[in-house]
């Protein structure tokens, strides 16, 4: 099942994606008109029951916004693909390296990721994201996976000049609409063993990253064992997984993405997530959510 947030004349709410359309859940659902909220109120078995139902609006006559479009926790890993730690002169970590990226640096599918005027340093990170679908604390890895909702791609958007101001990451990664996330995420049932899962990159339509998930230094449940040692993850919260080799600021000359650009990831069995590239206005630099 494939679960997405939108917009529809000004109204957020989130619903089920099939081949026919969007059924609106937010609309159908008492008491949770938001995926987060659904999550919380562990409403998925009646999403199931939704599923066969008459969509309401073709895909195309909706505004995608990141599936959880209020989630709570955004904790991403950094350094976690061998050859991306080799293309970055990182060693390989003894734990994973954690940072956090706030909910409106992110925009959905379809929606123009902004290059901020203070830096041309724009690249790429094609990553596997993971939406955590019960409260998880202190959870083994080999029960680890029983607490996903579902999986996603994400382009962890990064602006490499502020990402090196310091040994931490935050500012890079925070830029107000330099991320991606979507378009939709597929249910875990759908995803037995994200590992034999593939990523692919692309920057106008040219591969610029291709690697198995399968190639995480730290796996899917590796990390929700070591996130869930140190915080409580409650169901929405999202981890970022990390990215392959190839992106721009290992290339050399570098390779930054410019306004005009159209970038993809792509993640068998998820689905493609597609931005445009935009400069920053007055307008795109206030605009909330």
């Amino acid at each position: 099942m494939r679960l997405m947030s939108f917009k529809k004349d000004g109204r957020e709410t989130f619903g089920i994606a099939t081949d026919q359309g969007v059924i609106d859940a937010g609309r159908r659902l008492q008491g949770a008109r938001t995926m987060r909220a659904a999550l919380l109120a562990e409403s998925v078995p009646a999403l199931r029951g939704l599923a066969s139902e008459k969509p309401d609006f073709q895909l195309d006559e909706v505004e995608f916004l990141p599936p959880v479009a209020d989630a709570c926790k955004l904790l991403c890993i950094g350094i976690n693909y061998v050859p991306h730690m080799k293309e970055m002169g990182r060693e390989r970590p003894e734990y994973p390296v954690v940072f956090v990226r706030f909910a409106d640096s992110i925009v959905g599918h379809g929606q123009p990721m902004i290059r901020p005027s203070d830096s041309v340093q724009f690249d790429y990170e094609g990553e596997l994201a993971v939406v955590i679908g019960r409260r998880a604390r202190r959870v083994s890895r080999a029960a680890a996976l029983d607490y996903v909702a579902g999986y996603a791609c994400f382009n962890d958007g990064s602006v490499r000049d502020y990402q090196r101001h310091s040994q931490q990451f935050t500012p890079g990664k925070n830029f107000h609409a330099s991320g991606s996330f979507g378009p939709w995420l597929v249910t875990a049932d759908e995803v037995p063993d994200p590992r034999k899962l593939r990523l692919t990159t692309r920057l106008n339509g040219e591969v610029v990253q291709d690697e198995s998930v399968g190639e995480l230094c730290f796996d899917v449940a590796q990390l929700i064992e070591y996130c869930s040692k140190w915080a409580e993850l409650t169901p929405g919260d999202v981890i970022v997984t990390g990215t392959p080799g190839g992106v721009g600021a290992g290339r050399k000359p570098p390779l930054w993405m410019k306004a005009g650009d159209t970038v993809e990831v792509e993640i068998s069995k998820l689905g493609v997530l597609r931005n445009p590239i935009a400069d920053e206005t007055p307008a795109s630099g206030s605009k909330s959510r």
